[in-house]
C-alpha cells in the first residue's frame, strides 16, 4: 500500500483508463438488446435506477442522473411508447410524480441486467474477498468525492 502515496500522474491515468474502459465493456454487453427495442443507454440507466430505487420521483431521477429536465422527458416519452414505465402521483401531494417499471418493465431490466452481471459476476468470482470489499470501497469513495 506505501506505493499508492507516490502514485504518478501516468499511473492515475492508467486508472481512468481503466474506468473508462470497464464502463464501455459492461455497458456494450447489453448493446444488442437496447439496439432490439431501439433504446439507448441513457433508457438503461433510467431502467436501472427505476429498478433499483422502488417509488423513486422524477425528482430524484434527475438529481441521480445529473441531467435536464429535457433530457429526461425525451427517455421518459421513449420509455412510454415501449409500455415499460407506469408514472402515480404522491397520495399527499400531487405535484410529486413517482415512476414504476410494469412487468414489461422489469422484463426489460431482467433481460439487460442478466447480460451485464455476467461480466461483473465473472470478475469478482475471479477475485478475493478483500479485493471485492476495497474495490468497492475504491469506487464509492471516487463516487462521493467532492471536489
Amino acid at each position: 500500500m506505501k506505493e499508492l502515496l507516490y502514485l504518478k500522474d501516468h499511473q492515475l491515468k492508467e486508472f481512468i483508463e481503466k474506468i473508462s474502459l470497464s464502463y464501455r465493456e459492461t455497458f456494450s454487453d447489453a448493446k444488442k438488446v437496447l439496439d432490439k427495442h431501439s433504446i439507448g443507454v441513457a433508457h438503461q440507466k433510467v431502467i436501472n435506477l427505476i429498478s433499483l430505487y422502488e417509488d423513486i420521483t422524477i425528482s430524484d431521477l434527475l438529481k441521480k442522473l445529473k441531467i435536464t429536465k429535457q433530457s429526461l422527458n425525451r427517455v421518459l416519452k421513449d420509455l412510454i411508447k415501449l409500455n415499460v414505465i407506469e408514472f402515480k402521483k404522491n397520495k399527499t401531494d400531487t405535484r410529486i410524480k413517482h415512476v414504476y417499471l410494469n412487468e414489461k418493465g422489469f422484463k426489460l431490466f431482467d433481460e439487460i441486467f442478466n447480460i451485464q452481471k455476467k461480466r461483473i459476476y465473472r470478475a469478482l468470482l475471479k477475485s478475493s474477498s478483500k479485493e471485492v470489499i476495497n474495490f468497492n470501497n475504491v469506487l464509492t469513495k471516487i463516487i462521493n468525492e467532492k471536489i
